[in-house]
Parts: C-alpha cells; structure tokens; sequence
C-alpha cells in the first residue's frame, strides 16, 4: 500500500514536473514554422537581389507586363522617316528645320536639285529635291574612286595599251594617256581628279577586273552606302541611257572619299606635273572653286570634291570645305540659269550658309550608310525532318531545381532538457520504490 502510494506520487509528479516545462517553453514563431515547411528552390543568379530569388510566383503571373516605349525615330537615322523612305528628304521642295533666329538657306538657287550637310557627322541640314534621279555626269567619278582606289596601289606602274583606250566615248575630257607608255597609278588617279580625265578611269578600270567588274563593284558599294538612286553604266560618267543619280547619293559618295587620305590628296591637288613620252606637262584641277580660274573666286578652306558636265547632265558638283574643325559638304545638280559658272556660286552659297547656320539647325535626314540588317534566322528546309540531336533539344523536358528541405537550426536547446529531465525523475522514483522494497523484505 504504501508502496503504490509512493510509486503514484513520483509518477504524478513527473508528469507534472515535464508538463510545467513545455508550458514554460516558447511556441515555434510563423518564420520558424515556414521554415521547416517550405523548399528552396535553388540559387538565383548570381548577384541577384535575394527578394527577386524570393518573390512568390503567383504574384510575378498575376501582375501586368509593361509595354514597351515605341522607338522615336531620330532625324539623322538614314533608316527612320527622317532620312530614309517617306521621310523629309523624299518630300518634294526645300527641307530644312529652322529654329527661331536662324538663317534661311539661300532661296535664289536655280539647282534642280541641291544638298548641304555636315560631312563629319552626316547630318543633313537642308536640302532641295534630295533623291531626284538625274544624271550625273563627272562627278559619278567620286563613286568609281571610293570603289577602285583602295583596290590599287599607289606606287604600282601599269603599261596602257590601245585595247585599254579605244572604248574612251567622243568628246570625253582626258588627260592624255599614250598607248606603250608606263604610268604610276598615283599618277593615273591625278588625271581623274584634276583633268577629269576618262582615259585615266579606263585604264584604271581594266586594272580593277575590267569594264564590267568595276560596274558591278561600284553598284555594290553604292548600295552599301545606302546610295539606293544610283544606276551606274559607265564608271566615267559618260552619258549613258539610264546611268542616274542624286544630290544625296553624290552627298553620300563624297562623305565616304573624305574618310581616305589618298582620296583627299588627289582632290584637293591644284596643279601638278604629269608624265608624258619623255617629257613632263602640267595639269590643273578643272574645279574653279579650287583654282580659280575664268574668274571664280577660290572658296577658302575647298579640299574637292568633284566637278561634272555633260550634254544630258548639265553641270554637276561636289564640293567639300574644311573650317574652323568642321567640314561642311555641298552638291549641286544642273543649274538652270547663271551661266556655265552658276555651279561655283551656288555651291558657294550653300556652303558658306552651312558654315554660318549649320551647327544651329535640327538635320532633316543623314548621310550615314543604314544599319546591315540583322541575319536570318535558321529554318529547317521544306521536306527535311530535324536531326537526332535536334530532336533531342527540341523535345528534352525542362530541367527544374530540385526543392531542397531547409535544415531547422533554430529549434530550442531546451526542449530535449525538459524530456531528459522527466526520465531522470521517474527513474529515480523507481529507484526509491526498490528500495522500499527492499527494506520491507529485511524486515
């Protein structure tokens, strides 16, 4: 009886003892509890902010994607409206944005088409009837160098023969070349740049692949260029049925020779000696905004560029002049009235307003060549069936990171204690009901 009683007393007050520990613990916080509840889901990327790796999916599905910003055209993308297709410079009439207090351009030019621009950034800053086809004449030259001349070098001596010379079309300007004779290619390159000389781009032609070749390379370039009025036929410039270009195209041609140093030293040459069978003769630059001649004034700071005539062209001319750190860049296209001299003083004006105003105007276009379109994307061709690998990666489940449980290490020490604690207590209530036995059994 007394044994019982004891025994129910340690019992009792085991429980009680292990009961009053748990009351007395703290209960697990929601942190702790999600803690050992939800996964991780691998890493994010790498310096990722850690609440982007940890934003709820449902809400990144349920919230609304933004639109994006429709792409502003700039006016001195060749691809955007503002210089390309549909944009200012196919309009017909004069374009140019004027701020307030800024200068018109000249309004008296007689040019059936006429353009100035920024050669060293390819803003346009005005112009008139930019992408009208005309032909035209020498100054198609500018083209055939920016092609040709980087092809050839300088110091090579080529020996012309009369194959070379005999297709030279009647009434050509020529700077003298003689069948037999040797000639440097730098030399031959001054006969196209001061004397305009057709001769000099026949021989120079052949030298480059020939007639044909140099036909197809300049029209390759042209398009690179983003010079998309121009038809070429003959390299020279030469009257041609459906040979065509524009002031912006001749704009274009000019900009691309002023980035060549050779092409600038030809251009900008007044005078020089060429050789001949033994002998030695001048030879002055035909474009009298560089020379001066038959009383044209020269235009300070003129580096070229290239002047035309013919009988379908009219008169022709690229003009480039450097001042002050800027290059300001004038063509001009078949004057109807003022002369055979109209070509020099229109260009003059044009080019002394881009020099004035030309910093201040918001450009209506631009000369740069257009971005090269992006490549194409691979297709499987009609008829064949992908290959394994492909079959594979195109069939392949989507690998996802596997949920790694988080390990609790927040759980608290004393929890084990309280239960440790229960056990010892009832093995020694144990203990004193032995004993108690014992010393019954003694008795």
């Amino acid at each position: 009886m007394i044994i019982r009683s004891v025994m129910r007393s340690a019992l009792s007050g085991t429980v009680a003892f292990s009961t009053g520990l748990l009351v007395l613990l703290p209960a697990p916080t929601q942190a702790t509890a999600d803690s050992r509840t939800t996964p991780v889901v691998g890493a994010g990327r790498r310096g990722a902010p850690a609440a982007a790796a940890s934003a709820s999916p449902k809400a990144s599905a349920s919230a609304k994607p933004s639109r994006p910003a429709k792409a502003s055209a700039s006016p001195t993308d060749p691809a955007s409206p503002a210089g390309g297709n549909g944009g200012p410079l196919y309009k017909p009439g004069t374009q140019v944005r004027l701020p307030p207090g800024v200068p018109a351009p000249p309004r008296d030019l007689s040019a059936l088409s006429w353009l100035v621009a920024d050669a060293r950034s390819g803003d346009v800053l005005a112009a008139h009837e930019a992408h009208l086809k005309l032909p035209p004449a020498s100054t198609l030259k500018t083209l055939f160098a920016v092609t040709a001349l980087p092809r050839l070098p300088a110091r090579t001596e080529h020996t012309v023969t009369d194959a070379e010379l005999e297709d030279v079309g009647d009434g050509s300007s020529l700077v003298g070349l003689s069948a037999g004779l040797s000639y440097e290619v730098s030399d031959l390159w001054r006969g196209v740049f001061l004397s305009s000389g057709n001769d000099a781009v026949h021989v120079l032609a052949q030298m480059n692949g020939g007639w044909d070749s140099t036909v197809a390379q300049m029209q390759k370039k042209a398009k690179q260029l983003g010079a998309l009025d121009t038809h070429v036929v003959s390299p020279d410039g030469y009257d041609a049925p459906g040979q065509v270009s524009s002031a912006f195209d001749l704009a274009v041609f000019g900009r691309a020779g002023l980035a060549s140093r050779d092409f600038v030293r030809y251009s900008s040459t007044r005078e020089a000696e060429f050789p001949g069978n033994g002998y030695t003769f001048d030879i002055e630059n035909t474009n009298r905004l560089l020379s001066g001649e038959d009383g044209v004034e020269p235009y300070r700071g003129l580096i070229g560029v290239k002047n035309g005539y013919t009988t379908d062209a009219g008169y022709t001319l690229v003009a480039a002049a450097r001042r002050g750190g800027r290059t300001i860049l004038a063509t001009v296209m078949n004057p109807q009235w003022g002369g055979v001299h109209a070509v020099y003083e229109e260009a003059r004006e044009l080019l002394d307003w881009g020099f004035k105003a030309g910093a201040r105007v918001t450009p209506v276009g631009s000369l740069k060549p257009p971005p090269p379109p992006a490549p194409p994307r691979l297709a499987a061709k009609a008829g064949h069936s992908p290959g394994p690998v492909a079959r594979a990666l195109r069939t392949a489940p989507v690998a996802r990171p596997t949920p790694v449980a988080v390990k609790k290490d927040t759980e608290p020490a004393y929890l084990p204690l309280a239960f440790t604690g229960s056990a010892s207590l009832a093995g020694f209530a144990l203990f004193l009901v032995h004993r108690a036995n014992r010393r019954r059994d003694t008795l």
